[in-house]
């Protein structure tokens, strides 16, 4: 009975201890947050076709600004299957890589106004009056932490002119 109760005890107090880290998956990278996290498949699966993962696995530190599936869904009709071909693989991949910025930018590094260069290479603008805004896509989720950065959700896949 004693030797029940002191595994009992043991193992709740080893599982308090690692609850926070899972929490705020510090102890996961971006691609792996957004995989253990709700509302990212379609956003996984289009890393997965444009090769990305092992990059956005990386040191980084990258800051993604996550669409959710609802966001890939509000997408022309066929254009998420469009851009998921081996042949639009390019520019699937701009537009992904125009969702990452270099460096981890937490929400409190934000001004109205400020422009962030994507790694796809053209900027981003934020606005900070009224909510955050990413171009034309509202933050509904900040700084999600992850080992390599940071996941802002966003409510609509941002376009580079292309």
């Amino acid at each position: 009975m004693l030797r029940r109760t002191y595994l009992a005890l043991t193992a709740a107090t080893v599982l308090s201890a690692a609850a926070p880290a899972l929490a705020d998956n510090h102890s996961m990278d971006v691609v792996d947050t957004a995989v253990n996290a709700d509302g990212f498949e379609t956003l996984v699966a289009a890393v997965e076709a444009a090769g990305l993962v092992e990059t956005l696995k990386g040191e980084g530190p990258f800051t993604v600004f996550a669409p959710t599936d609802e966001a890939f869904a509000a997408l022309p009709e066929g254009t998420v299957e469009d851009l998921l071909l081996p042949e639009n693989k390019d520019q699937l991949t701009a537009i992904l890589t125009y969702h990452v910025v270099p460096g981890k930018v937490m929400s409190g590094d934000l001004s109205d106004g400020m422009t962030a260069a994507t790694v796809e290479g053209s900027e981003v603008t934020i606005m900070t009056e009224g909510g955050v805004m990413v171009n034309d896509a509202n933050v509904v989720q900040p700084d999600i932490k992850a080992s390599n950065g940071v996941i802002h959700v966003i409510d609509k896949v941002i376009m580079p002119d292309m």
